[in-house]
């Protein structure tokens, strides 16, 4: 049965600097529940749990077209997930900096 607690990981600036401190965000099913939200990471990930945060997040309208008619986006619900310290979830791991870097001149 596939997983529709958990829609996708949500990667930006913002949400890679709370990974460095064990916060990690998605993106989550409206419907829901922090209980299962919590469940769901813990088994897919394989790591302990301390607190989970959701928020909703309103559509947007936008103007788009030729004709400039208004459309809106989808409603959505982020769950920002709390982890024990010192686990990590492979999704926001930061690529290793090459330490030999070319001299600049």
């Amino acid at each position: 049965m596939p997983n529709l607690t958990l829609l996708k990981p949500l990667i930006t600036e913002k949400t890679m600097r709370l990974a460095q401190a064990g916060q990690f965000t998605f993106n989550v099913a409206i419907a829901a529940a922090k209980g299962a939200i919590a469940q769901t990471v813990a088994t897919q990930f394989k790591v302990n749990v301390v607190k989970v945060t959701t928020l909703g997040v309103t559509g947007k309208t936008r103007r788009t077209g030729k004709r400039r008619l208004a459309s809106k986006l989808p409603e959505r619900k982020k769950a920002v997930v709390t982890l024990k310290a010192g686990q990590m979830i492979d999704y926001f791991k930061l690529p290793e900096k090459d330490k030999k870097a070319k001299p600049k001149k």
